[in-house]
This record gives C-alpha cells, sequence and structure tokens, in this order.
C-alpha cells in the first residue's frame, strides 16, 4: 500500500472549542467512493431524506430569498374608479454552513491485509454517525453550531404548533385540533410524518368503530404506516428523542439544506490523537496505526414563507409535534 508519510497533531473532540487542521494530508479514497457514501448519509438521515436539497452551496453563507408581503387586489368602483396599487416584499435568510468530522484510528495491519475489508466495516459507521448527528441537531438542536437556526421541535414549541396526546391518539392526529391540523392552519399541507419507532405499536393498536385494525398488514406481512395519505419514517438511528416529540408532521419542502463540501476523506500516517484532557488517545507511529479523518459541510433553514391563511410570522410554522404530557 503506498502511502506518503505525513506529520501532524490530530485531537478529539466533543464540544466546537477545537479545530482540526485540514493541511498537509493525501486523499485515502478516489471522488466516486466519497459521493456514494454522501448517497448513504442522505439516506441514513431522515432529515436529508424527506428534506428538500438545494444546489450545494458556492461559498460558507447562501442568501435565501423568501416572501414576505403578498400583493393585494381590489374591486374598483364604478366605471370610472381608480384602480389602487401594491407591493411585493421579500426577506432574506441565510443558510450557514458547518462542519460535521469524525477520526477513525485504524491498526496498519489491518489495511495492509487485503483479505480484510475495511470499507465494509468502516463505511456504515460513519455514514450512521454523521446521519445520527445530523437528525439530533435539526429536528432537537443537540449540540447545533451556534450559527444554525432553532431546530424544528423548538420551532413549532414557539409557535404554539404543539399538541399533547389525549386518550384518542387518532384525534390527536387527525382531528380538528391534531398535529396536521396544526400544520393546516398556518397554510401548509402535510407531506410526511417522523415519528419514534415507539409509535409503531401505538399505532398497530389503533381500531376502527368494528374493532378491526386501522393500520393493516400488506401482502409482505408487514404493516405499512401513513396518515391522510401521507407517508410515515421512523428513525432508528438514536436521534430522535421521544422526551421531546413522539412525531413530527410538516411540509418537509420547508425544511431544505445545502452542502457546501462533500465528505472528504484523509489518511493521517504519523503523529498523536488528543483526548480533550490532553491525554494521548493513540500514538500512531508507535502503535503501528493510521487515523482516517471523515468532513462534510452542511446548512440547512426553514424558509417559512407568508401564505394567506397566516400572515403572523410568530405564529406561522410549517411542522407540528405530537407529544405526552409527562414527556417521556
Amino acid at each position: 500500500m503506498n502511502r506518503n508519510r505525513k506529520r501532524m497533531n490530530l485531537e478529539m473532540f466533543e464540544d466546537d472549542t477545537n479545530i482540526i487542521d485540514r493541511t498537509g494530508a493525501d486523499a485515502l479514497i478516489p471522488e466516486e467512493r466519497a459521493r456514494e457514501i454522501i448517497q448513504g448519509v442522505v439516506t441514513q438521515s431522515a432529515v436529508l431524506s424527506q428534506g428538500r436539497k438545494l444546489a450545494n452551496m458556492s461559498s460558507k453563507t447562501y442568501r435565501m430569498p423568501v416572501l414576505d408581503m403578498l400583493p393585494l387586489a381590489y374591486f374598483v368602483n364604478g366605471d370610472s374608479g381608480q384602480k389602487k396599487t401594491t407591493k411585493m416584499a421579500w426577506d432574506k435568510k441565510m443558510i450557514t454552513a458547518e462542519e460535521i468530522a469524525v477520526i477513525v484510528p485504524i491498526p496498519e495491519a489491518v489495511l495492509d491485509d487485503s483479505d480484510y475489508d475495511i470499507w465494509g466495516e468502516v463505511r456504515p459507521r460513519i455514514v450512521e454517525a454523521f446521519g445520527k448527528v445530523i437528525d439530533g441537531a435539526v429536528l432537537f438542536g443537540v449540540n447545533k453550531p451556534d450559527s444554525w437556526r432553532a431546530a424544528v421541535v423548538p420551532t413549532a414549541t414557539t409557535a404554539g404548533s404543539v399538541v399533547t396526546l389525549g386518550d384518542d391518539l387518532y384525534d390527536s392526529i387527525m382531528g380538528e385540533d391534531g398535529v396536521i391540523a396544526k400544520v393546516e392552519e398556518s397554510g401548509f399541507f402535510v407531506t410526511g410524518h417522523m415519528a419514534d419507532i415507539t409509535m409503531r405499536s401505538k399505532l398497530r393498536g389503533l381500531k376502527d368503530t368494528t374493532g378491526q385494525p386501522i393500520f393493516k398488514s400488506d401482502l409482505q406481512g408487514g404493516t405499512s404506516y401513513s396518515l391522510d395519505g401521507s407517508s410515515m419514517t421512523f428513525p432508528n438511528n438514536g436521534a430522535f428523542d421521544k422526551t421531546q416529540a413522539l412525531m413530527i408532521s410538516g411540509d418537509f419542502s420547508q425544511l431544505v439544506y445545502a452542502f457546501r463540501q462533500d465528505i472528504t476523506f484523509t489518511l493521517f500516517t504519523e503523529g498523536i490523537v488528543q483526548n480533550t484532557d490532553g491525554s494521548i488517545a493513540y500514538n500512531l507511529m508507535q502503535q503501528d496505526m493510521v487515523a482516517l479523518r471523515a468532513v462534510m459541510r452542511l446548512g440547512w433553514e426553514i424558509p417559512n414563507p407568508i401564505n394567506s391563511v397566516q400572515s403572523d410570522m410568530a405564529k406561522r410554522c410549517p411542522f407540528s409535534i405530537l407529544k405526552t404530557a409527562s414527556g417521556e
């Protein structure tokens, strides 16, 4: 295996105060594999799979115009009445790309073993890790960068777009004061739902007036889940926090994201990997190891444009949440 030797100190980080230097290293894999993993992250992440992807960003920030004022029309009074004028206005929202990274130390002996499919082991773990951190930050604000906007659940909570689960699950979702109605009151139509995996058993237990299950098994023996014609997803990457929301419903075309940098991989063959307390976790040269670093950059936003149903931005939200009274 032909590798150029580089020297560099790497730091493992748990907060946003540390910086990873990206200079002086060689790419480990070809671009085709990097793009393959980007597609895997999109598939693994509930946010990226249901949200709307914008064109790749050409800089760290992207200014997105959002409709902020609607035009008005008027009746003309009689044949000689004067016609009035109107105007439209746009606000701007900023998408800021932030970095997600992970370091994977690997023994050189493993890499040199031609019978060992190292990518078959490492790639799914990287995909899972990136998908989890994206979903946690966008949906619940977990470890989100300071430059990112409030997450989906806090945004819906601030707008009052919250339904507490009552005795009737069906009514809490589909009724006049249910989560779907909350989105419609803001002038949006629900296009999808994300729910904690425990919602599956709650939905399977729903029965109609004749005692028949509302969610019936499909031809393959599994249960097909959809609400009011919109599909449901149950993220299983560990990012969904049922203490904050059992289910998130909304117009997911209003959750937009853009990549500033696809996943890049860099292989370091010398140097140390430090813990946050300064202690050395790995000495690559002494322990005959290499350290693979994966980095990507992306940003997101909720445009939430004005519409004719709800003009008050403070009350307008394209998402609503279902939560339990106890938060458990």
